[in-house]
């Protein structure tokens, strides 16, 4: 992905749970969710294979000093990602789940559902550090490791998926939400999801490279 999501790149599988929604505190897993604003729709809410876009910030819990800012990377465009499948740290997919466009959080996150004890050097990120994130989420869309999704995408039938499917998916995807967007996000998605998906390299991802009928999220 671009070089702001690239810094929280992490292969962790997901340990999901809801946040309790409301201005309270709730504990997901270890991972301590505050609700600062709760829009009156909130819907739809955000949930495993779903495609988010959403600003955040870093700090380390320690001595509140941050390290890291979407807004001053990749020219200040919100970041994009799928939820729930290892492109953020664990601790980020568990804090950003059943979360709704224009919901803000903040949430704290322990060491290990965040970079453990060997910490993450170029992020400025020291062994067993406790992350503390504020985040606002933008857009929730459905991403391509939805049943519904794959299904759309699939448009032959034949269980798998080409490039020039997810693409043009992608493509209709971004033209509803209407956001603006660098330019680069569309191929950096679409390369990702090859790369964490197309596991032997036959230029297509299968139903079962996507998981998608062992989840039903998926």
């Amino acid at each position: 992905m671009g070089r702001g999501l690239s810094l929280l790149l992490l292969p962790l599988a997901l340990l999901a749970a809801p946040a309790r929604a409301g201005g309270g505190t709730a504990a997901a897993e270890g991972v301590q969710i505050e609700v600062l604003h709760l829009p009156e729709a909130c819907s739809p809410k955000s949930k495993k294979g779903d495609l988010l876009n959403a600003h955040y910030d870093g700090f380390l819990a320690s001595d509140g000093s941050k390290f890291y800012c979407s807004r001053t990377q990749n020219e200040g465009h919100p970041k994009w990602f799928v939820l729930g499948v290892g492109q953020v740290i664990k601790g980020l997919d568990i804090a950003m789940m059943n979360m709704c466009p224009g919901e803000k959080r903040k949430v704290t996150i322990p060491p290990s559902l965040a970079y453990g004890q060997q910490g993450y050097a170029q992020g400025k990120i020291p062994p067993n550090a406790t992350l503390i994130f504020e985040i606002e989420l933008y857009a929730v869309n459905k991403g391509p490791r939805s049943v519904e999704a794959f299904n759309q995408i699939d448009k032959d039938g034949d269980k798998k998926l080409s490039e020039l499917e997810i693409s043009q998916y992608l493509k209709e995807e971004f033209a509803r939400d209407g956001k603006k967007r660098h330019p680069s996000a569309h191929d950096e998605i679409l390369a990702d999801i090859f790369k964490k998906n197309d596991h032997d390299g036959d230029g297509f991802i299968s139903a079962k490279e996507y998981n998608v009928y062992q989840h039903d999220e998926l």
